[in-house]
């Protein structure tokens, strides 16, 4: 039987930044940086040490794989990649027994799959923090990756509060790094500007979503078919693939709508600030959302930062979310039960 790591506090899930505040996504975001500088050094602290992470994939991934388990084990952790057809998830065995079955034996669990009612079934009946590694909604840990890029790279003289977000591309109902990013800027109170098609705009009520808690946070949304006047002003352009997984029979009309004038070229980027920097979640389309030559531009993109900051959120999230829930016994508790326990096997193995 396996002894709990957990304390008695309960477990916080992150499931959406729209449900964060100010204050919490920018302490992440610190302890992300402080991490990434201890890492810089070969130095991070094993914050989580003996801790498991249980990973359910339902979709391929190579940057949230990497990120998640790479993080886990710098601090100390360990992390189990289930990828489908290897768990009884939803098919053979109802969500709600997986997750309390994994709660009972991890510290916590990452899930990316296209549904986002799963993520919030799992976190509905999990013990343990669960952490949205991307749904067909929104994408957090992406999110938070473009936002610490972001800081890093504010035209001089900016402050965060300043910075002016543009994205172009499909904000409708596949509009994954669209709805993410205005999570993002509601939490925060940023200007963002959506640039769609109409046909693959940001429906009514994502947008009175959005509006409400910009209400509240100063934040402005702005949304236009006009690309070429919404680039105009961006300190930062995030475009998103046109077309999807399981939608390959959408391939020529999405092109149609999009092509050319939403393509992120040095065209576009150039109507933008000499300062204006290029993202993109990755996996990219090269030469069709995004050209090889914005996206390999040695000053004006920073989508390979971008990618590397995967990493250094996911540590910073961790930590966050799954230091203060395990336990950390004194040092004289653990030599009693070292003690106890080879004193037991000692005298009863008899081989």
């Amino acid at each position: 039987m396996k002894l709990s790591h957990h304390t008695h506090a309960s477990a916080r899930h992150f499931l959406d930044n729209y449900d964060l505040s100010k204050e919490e996504i920018l302490n992440i975001l610190e302890v992300s940086q402080l991490l990434k500088q201890a890492a810089s050094q070969n130095a991070v602290p094993k914050l989580l040490d003996g801790a498991s992470l249980a990973m359910i994939f339902e979709e391929p991934s190579t940057r949230t794989r990497i990120s998640f388990e790479t993080a886990m084990t710098e601090l100390g952790g360990h992390a189990l990649y289930l990828k489908p057809g290897e768990i009884h998830f939803g098919s053979h065995e109802a969500i709600q027994d997986t997750a309390k079955v994994i709660s009972s034996m991890c510290d916590g669990i990452m899930i990316r799959t296209e549904d986002h009612e799963t993520v919030l079934q799992v976190a509905k009946y999990s013990s343990v923090p669960v952490f949205n590694a991307m749904t067909y909604y929104i994408h957090p840990t992406q999110g938070l990756a473009d936002l610490l890029t972001m800081i890093e790279h504010m035209p001089e003289g900016k402050k965060l509060d300043d910075l002016k977000i543009v994205f172009i591309g499909d904000s409708g109902e596949n509009g994954i790094m669209a709805h993410e990013h205005a999570h993002l800027c509601a939490s925060l109170g940023l200007d963002y500007t959506i640039a769609s098609p109409k046909k693959y705009s940001m429906s009514p009520e994502e947008i009175q979503k959005i509006e409400a808690k910009m209400q509240e946070t100063g934040g402005h949304l702005t949304i236009t078919e006009d690309v070429f006047e919404a680039v105009r002003h961006a300190d930062f352009i995030v475009p998103d693939v046109w077309y999807y997984y399981g939608y390959e029979d959408e391939t020529e009309e999405r092109l149609a709508a999009f092509s050319p004038d939403y393509q992120l070229n040095m065209g576009l980027l150039e109507l933008a600030p000499d300062t204006c920097k290029a993202l993109h979640c990755l996996p990219a389309n090269r030469d069709v959302e995004i050209t090889s030559e914005v996206l390999d531009h040695p000053t004006r993109s920073l989508v390979f930062q971008e990618a590397e900051n995967r990493l250094h959120i996911q540590r910073g999230l961790l930590a966050w979310f799954l230091y203060p829930l395990l336990k950390r016994p004194a040092n004289l508790t653990k030599q009693q039960f070292d003690s106890s326990i080879r004193t037991f096997l000692d005298e009863n193995l008899n081989y």
